[in-house]
């Protein structure tokens, strides 16, 4: 065990010489963002520039308190299982390996979040602004005009905007439209107005005063949702970190020496403790998966 620790302070010197000068906090940073913007994927790429964008995004310091906490939490809850500190150390490792993947959750959770908004704001706008141009290509600029919208959804306007044009007809425009945004009300509108601009003008006032209606009715019922989940998630992470500590209760029944005995002298007991703290972190991750994702649909 000394040995480890030993080479870990050898790591650690070698880093700090190589990094000329530079802190040894900084050097780990810029390394860690340059891999995670090379083997991110893509979409993930796409929606943390979003993130930052809007000031969502963690700080660097935001990041090492969490790196920390959940490392330390980690080290405490294994070693309370095993009592030994490379198993321990272990289990830190592969904990730090999943903070990427819950940072992933999160920003999916926000961008979900933020699009959810921008669609809302779409429908509503192009509803307000039909009712005035009495046009679905007319109100669809008022809204691309108004500065209401951020991108990706007022990219995409501009290309439905271009679409209609082009062809002369709207259909192309929303079938593009609700590929990209497969909501409700979405689709509901596009309907209503490919009915109007292809059967002709009618007395439409009743129909979307009603349909401004049922948008806020979901857009409540959808931050309603959103709160309850919010509260659901803490006393699930509460409960998930005191299953982990339920061992406590096993040790105290027995006693602290007998059970230290019984682990280092049982492998079947090594590979239950091992399956029951996989198989919790495994329902967690799961947990948390949930709750960050399909956060704003319908």
């Amino acid at each position: 065990m000394e040995f480890v620790f030993i080479l870990i302070a050898v790591l650690f010197i070698v880093l700090y010489r190589q990094t000329n000068g530079e802190s040894m906090y900084k050097f780990v940073v810029e390394n860690v963002s340059e891999l995670y913007d090379k083997y991110a994927p893509y979409s993930f790429k796409v929606i943390r520039e979003k993130c930052k964008e809007m000031g969502q995004e963690l700080t660097t310091k935001q990041y090492v308190i969490q790196v920390v906490l959940y490392a330390g939490v980690a080290f405490v809850i294994s070693y309370l299982y095993f009592y030994n500190a490379l198993i321990s150390f272990i289990y830190v490792i592969v904990v730090i390996a999943v903070i990427p993947y819950l940072s992933y959750l999160r920003c999916k959770r926000i961008y979900s979040e933020f699009i959810f908004e921008q669609v809302q704001v779409y429908v509503t706008n192009t509803i307000m602004e039909f009712s005035v141009t009495q046009s679905f290509v007319k109100a669809l600029e008022g809204v691309y005009e108004s500065g209401v919208l951020d991108d990706p959804v007022k990219t995409d306007v501009k290309v439905m905007i271009d679409l209609a044009y082009h062809n002369g007809d709207v259909g192309e425009s929303i079938d593009y439209m609700n590929a990209k945004y497969d909501y409700y009300m979405v689709r509901n509108m596009h309907q209503l107005f490919l009915q109007i601009t292809r059967e002709g003008a009618r007395d439409t006032t009743r129909t979307l005063d009603n349909m401004l209606l049922d948008i806020d009715e979901l857009v409540e019922g959808v931050y309603r949702d959103r709160m309850d989940r919010a509260g659901f998630h803490k006393s699930f992470v509460t409960f998930g970190l005191m299953l982990y500590l339920m061992v406590m209760l096993i040790e105290l029944l027995i006693g602290r020496e007998k059970y230290i005995n019984m682990v280092n002298d049982e492998i079947i007991i090594n590979i239950c403790l091992h399956g029951i703290l996989l198989l919790n972190s495994y329902f967690l991750l799961s947990g948390e998966k949930y709750y960050n994702e399909n956060v704003g649909a319908e």
